[in-house]
């Protein structure tokens, strides 16, 4: 049996179909991990607000201290205006994440976690 003879331009054309389907299979998983890389982002970015209050709060406490002699006071009223804005920060952040998950389409049920070798109840 001969191989079959196709024309110059049905090869042409198959080649191409078969770059484009790898190519759209290629940037399907880039999409992936770009959603990825964001959702880790903003969990870094939540993370990164609720230790930056409560050190900036530390920070203006020890100042405070410094500055007026109320030695552990200013730290502990610092440290707590600072985890309050914190927590604030956060939640704002997060309300903001789940506004454009909304809008996106984006409809997720919570899944429970259960360790491996433990029965689901």
């Amino acid at each position: 049996m001969s191989p079959t003879k196709e024309s110059r331009e049905e090869a042409i054309k198959r080649l191409h179909e078969s770059a484009s389907a790898l190519e759209a299979k290629v940037q399907a998983g880039q999409s992936a991990d770009f959603a990825a890389h964001a959702v880790t982002g903003q969990a870094y970015k939540i993370i990164a607000e609720l230790l930056g209050g409560v050190f900036v709060g530390l920070a203006i406490g020890f100042g405070v201290d410094r500055f007026f002699g109320t030695t552990p006071w200013g730290l502990l009223v610092g440290v707590l205006l600072g985890f309050a804005l914190a927590i604030y920060m956060a939640r704002r952040t997060a309300n903001r994440l789940m506004a454009q998950a909304k809008a996106a389409g984006v409809t997720g049920e919570a899944v429970p976690y259960v360790e491996a070798g433990e029965k689901e109840d």
